[in-house]
């Protein structure tokens, strides 16, 4: 997937623009994106996303900043697999929302040699919002582009946002959250070392980094899976503060079903969440916390195998 640092290459085909936020690439996204890549495959464009480096109300409203549902490296690894062959991310900052529509498609899709650009539903653009699909398609007619505006995506007669999914995930419900992605909600990022309490216990766990990507669900433990370098694990992950023992930041860690021979320190691992065993408790005693392990990771093994 070619980045876009400014404008296209020379030689480089005429493209086909998806325009969004692409803040959870959940379900609805993939259906602009899939209409994307195949339209233009049928048109003989390339495949390109304008989007965002940020979340415009880091700007527009920086008291209510949603803490981002995956992050810079999953959402672009998440473009190239959905078939997406050039990315553009503008820095939104006040400049970018200052810009009134027709400065918007002057420096920023022309540029890119867009010949259709596509929309989602209710799409709005340039300063204050005053750009909408209608005024898109004026500004099209004389910059030498289409657009066509794409419908929601609704489950049982809601429209999928991004904001809902976070909204199941900070409840724990990572199974409905995941039909709404359309795929297993995942946090990414490099083991580090711990205490080595899970260790002690009897049940090693791979630490991930406060700085991993992925929106962490509600404190509890999940099954799920740990993939590192190239191989699937079955796991039980742990989201929450760890205050049994000691308190501590909030943190994930996993522990791979059946296996305590696995070393992962600094390396870079995947861990999906599947379902949720339970949610977050304190717990007496060691020996107390121990045996509830033990049941939670059979448990995660019943959830795995359905």
């Amino acid at each position: 997937m070619l980045r876009i640092s400014d404008s296209l290459p020379a030689g480089f085909a005429d493209t086909a623009v998806a325009i969004g936020k692409f803040d959870g690439l959940h379900l609805g996204h993939q259906q602009l994106l899939h209409e994307l890549v195949e339209t233009s495959e049928e048109l003989g464009l390339a495949a390109c996303v304008l989007t965002f480096d940020r979340h415009p109300n880091s700007v527009l409203k920086p008291s209510s900043v949603p803490l981002p549902l995956i992050g810079t490296n999953q959402r672009e690894e998440l473009f190239e697999s959905l078939g997406v062959e050039a990315l553009r991310v503008l820095h939104f900052d006040h400049a970018l929302a200052d810009l009134s529509p027709d400065a918007f498609v002057v420096k920023h899709l022309v540029p890119l040699r867009a010949r259709l650009v596509l929309v989602g539903e209710g799409f709005r653009f340039g300063a204050g919002g005053r750009g909408d699909v209608d005024v898109l398609r004026s500004l099209g007619s004389s910059q030498g582009f289409q657009v066509r505006e794409v419908s929601n995506v609704e489950v049982d007669g809601h429209k999928i946002s991004t904001s809902d999914i976070r909204e199941l995930l900070d409840k724990g419900n990572v199974e409905v959250a995941n039909i709404l992605l359309g795929r297993l909600h995942a946090t990414v990022g490099e083991v580090e070392h711990g205490r080595k309490l899970g260790r002690q216990l009897g049940f090693p766990t791979a630490n991930l980094s406060r700085s991993s990507e992925g929106y962490l669900p509600a404190d509890g433990v999940y099954a799920g899976y740990l993939t590192c370098e190239g191989i699937r694990y079955p796991a039980a992950h742990s989201v929450g503060t760890n205050d049994s023992i000691e308190a501590v930041p909030r943190l994930l860690e996993s522990h791979v079903i059946g296996r305590d021979d696995l070393d992962f320190y600094d390396k870079v691992v995947v861990c999906e969440y599947v379902a949720q065993v339970r949610g977050w408790a304190k717990y007496e005693s060691v020996e107390v916390l121990k045996t509830q392990i033990a049941s939670d990771i059979a448990r995660a093994k019943e959830l795995l195998a359905e």
